[in-house]
């Protein structure tokens, strides 16, 4: 095929869009790939259409080779699907809800699971159906609060999301293994550098889980590796817990006036001054710092939480995100934030700045809330023994010495804190790095979260009917075309992977003369005729130097001048990623495009 730009829908620009901030967004909008139609929300262009194709291409072949059946779900569904697995209150201000002309409740799905599960129900009702794997393309839709970075963080976008369904955990486990296979292929053949790694379940349930993350400085997602071979994201890393101490000898609390030292550095600066030890100076890791938090639950409800920390860690709210449900018997999409002031006003016993946990109690109360009736939560460095200085609950005054599991008891241990490099990993395979990413795929072993919701049941060999067990699966498809974008570029524009350019050859003609686009014409019509694509700059009117620009910023991996060369019976072939040019018979040129496009050393027939 060849794509002529003379009459190609393509508009290039020479300013980054205003709104964008990332490479990708900026290259993207100003090579005519996409255009914003509304905050987080892309129009594809027809070079825009051709790249994502041919992602989806590899994506569903490698699906495809692992058995999977491909299907096609509506993105407008029914409330009672979702309301029967209590994603449709879960989800929170994340769902886009809407009511039709007779009130019914609707949404556009964010994920598909439901749909799945209902419809192997329908159809299938015995074992010896079992195991199948559907998969589907498909726009997906969620209300992000602050949409960024073009493709990578949006409102609408297309993922691939695939769903097993196995009689048995040990058959999970096998559809789990082999979709983790076929996605290591999938971004092998896309040429994007892939790191899985550990992962929480969040709203999607489940026992196992692990993201696939292209490591980029403008990812969203913090994650570790050691050089040891653990690789974790950030949100389930847990924390090498200490030995409890035996504080059997240990001296009794002491409370002392510390006036004006609300923060952690005040604090330590005020023990050094008025209880120097010799051993040491007191540092921020001595100190317990006691942060209330707010949790906007799925209900809306609004619920307070203190956390202890030690001084020298910042906490980490999306740590705490992935793991407080669990402690506040909620699930689903979980906001954290640092409690207001108008929120810890409402609570007499939450002294601001000098705030710590209910004293005097011992390790038999253990699991008592805190003295404000709010529920006390710690890092799992602070065991039973460790000895802390914290807020006495009254102004100006902190408590020295207090002996965690002697003198105050904690509702459950969470993990809270950032992950720092250098921090043990958590199987002992060293220190850790962290590295930022972007998501590109995540795997889940959901178990039978969804078919016991929706009674999906098969008969068994024995006649009795058994659960299911599920896995779910996605790729991201429009962000893959965003992380190769960001990963594939330079000073001057795209720099695509051949595999999934909008074309072979970026063909062009630099002059006036007849002879050179009756030239450029055969060539095209030889490239066309070997099954190559080529987009054909056949503007007669434009100058050399904006035909030159255009095709480093479409990103064509080759390209390909017919200029004041072929008086000497030459075609200029550069390479677009290295910058090389050789001048090339006009007779060879057709089998040495062919030959690069194809990937073979030298041209061949």
């Amino acid at each position: 095929m060849v794509l002529r730009l003379s009459t190609l829908f393509l508009r290039t620009l020479r300013e980054d869009p205003v709104d964008a901030e990332v490479a990708s967004h900026k290259l993207l909008v100003r090579a005519g790939y996409i255009r914003r139609a509304a905050p987080g929300i892309y129009t594809w262009l027809p070079l825009g259409l051709r790249v994502l194709a041919k992602v989806e291409a590899i994506v569903r072949e490698e699906m495809n080779a692992i058995g999977a059946q491909e299907v096609h779900f509506p993105a407008l569904l029914p409330r009672e699907p979702y309301e029967a697995t209590g994603r449709w209150t879960e989800y929170g201000e994340g769902l886009f809800r809407l009511k039709d002309r007779k009130d019914a409740d609707y949404l556009l799905a964010p994920t598909h699971e439901e749909m799945f599960t209902l419809l192997v129900k329908d159809l299938y009702s015995s074992y010896k159906d079992l195991p199948v794997t559907l998969y589907q393309i498909q726009n997906k839709y969620r209300d992000e609060a602050r949409p960024r970075a073009g493709l990578l963080r949006g409102r609408e976008f297309i993922m691939k999301d695939s769903y097993s369904f196995d009689v048995d955990d040990a058959g999970l486990e096998a559809s789990y293994q082999a979709h983790r296979a076929a996605y290591l292929r999938i971004f092998s053949r896309l040429g994007l550098e892939i790191v899985p790694v550990y992962a929480t379940a969040g709203a999607m349930g489940g026992s196992k889980s692990e993201e696939f993350l292209h490591p980029t400085e403008v990812g969203e997602d913090t994650f570790v590796r050691s050089a040891g071979g653990y690789a974790a994201n950030v949100e389930a890393v847990t924390t090498v817990v200490p030995a409890e101490i035996d504080y059997a000898g240990a001296p009794a609390f002491e409370v002392k006036d510390t006036p004006d030292t609300p923060t952690i550095d005040s604090l330590v600066a005020c023990a050094n001054a008025i209880a120097p030890r010799a051993d040491r100076e007191w540092t921020a890791a001595d100190t317990l710092k006691n942060v209330v938090l707010a949790v906007t639950l799925p209900t809306g409800e609004r619920q307070l939480v203190v956390v202890g920390v030690p001084g020298d860690r910042a906490v980490d709210l999306k740590r705490i995100e992935a793991n407080i449900g669990a402690h506040l018997a909620a699930a689903g999409e979980l906001g954290v934030e640092a409690a207001t002031d108008e929120d810890i006003k409402k609570v007499p016993a939450l002294v601001k700045g000098y705030i710590g946990p209910a004293l005097g109690l011992d390790a038999a109360t253990l699991g008592a809330e805190s003295s404000s009736g709010i529920p006390f939560l710690v890092d799992p460095r602070v065991v039973a023994g460790t000895t802390w200085i914290t807020g006495a609950n009254e102004h100006g005054k902190h408590v020295f010495g207090l002996v965690a599991g002697r003198d105050f008891a904690w509702d459950g241990t969470i993990e809270a804190v950032e992950v720092r490099a250098g921090d043990e990993a958590p199987d002992g395979s060293g220190p850790l790095e962290t590295a930022r990413g972007i998501e590109m795929g995540h795997i889940f072993q959901l178990g039978r979260k969804y078919a016991e919701a929706l009674d999906l049941k098969v008969l068994d060999q024995n006649g009795k009917l058994v659960t299911v067990t599920m896995g779910s699966y996605g790729v991201g498809v429009t962000r893959a075309v965003a992380a190769l974008a960001e990963s594939n570029h330079d000073d001057r524009g795209l720099v695509w992977p051949r595999n999934v350019a909008p074309a072979d050859v970026h063909l062009m003609v630099t002059g006036k003369g007849e002879e050179l686009f009756a030239e450029a014409e055969r060539i095209a019509a030889g490239l066309e005729a070997r099954g190559l694509e080529v987009i054909f700059d056949d503007r007669p009117k434009v100058s050399a130097g904006v035909k030159f620009g255009d095709a480093e910023l479409i990103g064509v991996p080759t390209i390909a001048v017919v200029g004041r060369g072929l008086a000497e019976g030459l075609v200029e072939v550069k390479d677009r990623a290295t910058g090389t040019a050789e001048n090339v018979a006009v007779a060879d040129v057709v089998e040495t495009l062919v030959a690069r496009a194809r990937g073979w050393d030298l041209p061949r027939p």
